[in-house]
């Protein structure tokens, strides 16, 4: 297969495997569901799902949570780690967010990016999951996936962006990116698959006997 057969056939499958494209992390708006983002990093979405019910019972408007002190935060969210410094990003932002925005999550790139905590991945999550916007956010899946498929060369998570971005339909990225995260995390995992073992990597390359070497993020 060409890379564009592979793409063509990776979008059908997961089409037929992932209908619905639930969004993994619990939210209420676009505000909750920036928070959610922000403290999945370097946690699971099941972890920020335990945590982030007492948090949003304690503010779940960027006006309640500016009031609220960091260490309260801080304490909330400890078991998704990186507490300091989410705990401080959530509390500034949030701030920022009514004195530069009026209160509403911005529905654009850079003023997304230019709040504490808040990347690209982030930022693109957020288009993408509460306001529609196509974008194709890359994950540690989802840059795996590419990899083990040839669809990027892997050298950063930015070309892997660019790399399917350009592969697959503007229409699909919200829906595509949710959905090779869901495979990955149930059949093509870091540790139960080298690229040879799970349904995709075997009818992509058939022929394929050596495990995939992937670089990292």
């Amino acid at each position: 297969m060409t890379k564009a057969e592979r793409a063509a056939h990776v979008d059908r499958r997961l089409n037929e495997l992932y209908p619905e494209t639930p969004v993994p992390l619990d939210h209420r708006d676009p505000y909750t569901l920036l928070i959610a983002v922000l403290l999945s990093a370097q946690c699971t979405d099941l972890r920020v799902n335990q945590i982030t019910p007492a948090l949003f019972d304690l503010a779940d408007t960027p006006e309640e949570m500016m009031k609220v002190p960091v260490e309260k935060i801080r304490e909330i969210i400890r078991p998704c780690g990186l507490s300091p410094r989410k705990s401080q990003a959530i509390s500034t932002l949030s701030k920022m967010l009514v004195e530069d925005h009026g209160g509403n999550v911005p529905c654009d790139f850079p003023a997304l990016e230019s709040l504490p905590g808040v990347g690209h991945k982030t930022a693109s999550v957020v288009m993408a999951q509460a306001f529609g916007i196509p974008a194709f956010p890359v994950d540690t899946h989802i840059h795996r996936l590419a990899q083990r498929w040839k669809l990027t060369d892997g050298k950063n998570v930015e070309g892997t962006e660019r790399d399917l971005k350009r592969l697959f339909p503007r229409d699909r990225w919200n829906a595509l990116h949710l959905q090779i995260i869901f495979y990955g995390r149930e059949h093509c995992t870091a540790r139960g698959c080298d690229g040879t073992i799970c349904l995709l990597c075997r009818e992509l390359f058939p022929r394929r006997r050596l495990g995939v070497s992937v670089k990292k993020p």
